[in-house]
């Protein structure tokens, strides 16, 4: 009820502003002959400061006033003879006033039938301290703020970690940070300076913020992916880019040419390719038909899956537009694809199994992640890493539930045995604490995030978390 009376008197305050001026009556207009009298007099004052300079002498002075007197004499006389017998009041026209009792009644029943469409009266009263701020205005949530700065301290004290330094570059990305997102995948390129994709990453990061220049470092590690991978298109496409912006033109159209001509018709960086050759060729003065080759036939999505990973620039230069979501959806399901099929080649590489597991978990092939899972388990065993991958593959396949149910028995043999080998894996001691919580088993609820909450100081996410926690069950909750 308060809310309503207080919506009314705001209304009332608005339409008297609005409404007053409408009502009032318009002030009175000189007339003419008003306004020559007052000329008359600013020349009679006019005159005896002249007179008062010396520049007219008394005769001249009266000669002048006797003048002016005249003109103000004939006026008066005019004036006074087309003037009306009864004075005229001025009052509101008729038009304001029917203005003024239109506003009356449209603003406030207006107002209400707005309100009454997108209002949300239900919604309770969002006291500022309880808002996220950061959230409202479009930036990271403060969890993710929190996570980063947990990430970069972890960094701080461990700088060899390549992962680290990869997944904290990426969340620069996300939160449009540039420089910082550089500088962390340059730290991670130089600690994995084989990791293809990764060189790919940092060129591509590198180049953006750059305003898509390609500068000298990411020129270098798009040379280094195509002495792996001379069949990377991502890399292929900017280094051809690096080499037409330091005005070798025809090395550049040379290079996409030749990436044109391995390119399937349906690829998404077709056009992007086509409009580089166009812009090269007319740069050298050459018909941009006649040096653009046809692309190979189209090929249905499993054949596009094959091509190398990374096999179309992920960042469009500033001259093309953006790839479509289903475009990059396309793109990132391609390079997913084109890992797996390496893996069944050459299925040695525990790290691979590991990012393809990642892979399938974020495109929420879970069937896929928990068979790739059990292979990267068949080969290292005893990898607390994988192991821990292995379990959560499972745990992402088990339908949610709203009841807490207990993890399955492979579940918590897999996070004991990588504990086994790791007696500080911080994944193992969080899921067997958290599967113990849901049995009810308090001694190894405290025994599990006991010794996790020891790797945390006080002050971070995770140790305030895990001390809520175990205060509550220590307290009965």
């Amino acid at each position: 009820m308060l809310f309503w009376i207080f919506a009314a008197a705001m209304t009332a305050a608005a339409l008297l502003l609005i409404l007053w001026p409408l009502f009032r009556a318009a002030p009175p207009v000189a007339t003419r002959a008003q306004y020559d009298q007052e000329v008359y007099r600013d020349q009679l004052d006019e005159v005896e400061r002249d007179r008062a300079r010396g520049l007219i002498n008394d005769a001249q002075a009266e000669a002048a006033k006797a003048e002016i007197a005249r003109r103000m004499l004939a006026d008066s006389d005019s004036a006074a003879s087309a003037q009306p017998a009864v004075p005229h009041r001025p009052t509101a026209p008729r038009t304001a006033r029917a203005l003024a009792l239109l506003l009356a009644l449209l603003v406030p029943v207006g107002a209400v039938t707005v309100y009454a469409l997108l209002g949300r009266p239900e919604v309770p009263a969002q006291p500022l301290a309880a808002r996220d701020l950061a959230k409202e205005r479009g930036g990271p949530p403060q969890s993710v703020l929190a996570a980063v700065e947990s990430l970069k301290k972890q960094l701080a004290e461990n700088p060899n970690d390549p992962q680290g330094w990869t997944i904290l570059g990426q969340a620069y990305v996300k939160m449009n940070r540039p420089a910082e997102a550089v500088d962390a995948l340059r730290r991670a390129a130089a600690l994995s300076p084989d990791d293809v994709e990764l060189l790919g990453l940092f060129g591509e990061v590198a180049t953006d913020a750059n305003d898509g220049a390609v500068p000298e470092e990411a020129r270098v590690a798009f040379d280094r992916v195509l002495t792996k991978d001379p069949k990377d298109a991502r890399a292929r496409f900017f280094a051809a880019l690096a080499r037409y912006q330091a005005g070798d033109q025809r090395t550049a159209l040379d290079r996409w040419r030749a990436l044109m001509a391995d390119s399937p018709a349906n690829a998404p960086w077709v056009p992007v390719l086509r409009d580089q050759i166009r812009e090269a060729a007319i740069a050298l003065k050459l018909d941009p038909a006649a040096v653009t080759p046809e692309p190979l036939p189209p090929e249905t999505p499993t054949a596009q899956a094959d091509q190398g990973p990374n096999t179309l620039p992920q960042t469009t230069p500033p001259q093309a537009g953006q790839p479509s979501p289903d475009e990059r959806d396309q793109m990132i399901r391609g390079m997913v694809a084109n890992l797996a099929s390496k893996l069944e080649a050459d299925p040695s590489d525990i790290d691979g199994w590991l990012k393809l597991i990642r892979s399938y978990g974020v495109l929420g092939e879970r069937a896929k992640a928990l068979e790739a899972a059990t292979k990267a388990k068949e080969r290292a065993p005893n990898r607390p890493d994988v192991l821990v991958a292995y379990a959560g593959a499972i745990l992402q396949g088990i339908p949610r539930s709203d009841t807490p149910a207990p993890m399955p028995g492979e579940v918590t043999a897999a996070l004991r045995q990588a504990l086994a080998v790791d007696a500080t894996n911080r994944d193992a001691l969080w899921l067997l604490g958290l599967d113990a919580m849901t049995t009810g088993r308090k001694a190894e609820v405290e025994e599990f995030w006991g010794r996790l909450i020891a790797q945390f100081k006080p002050g971070d996410p995770e140790h305030t978390l895990l001390k809520a926690r175990l205060d509550a069950l220590k307290a009965g909750g």
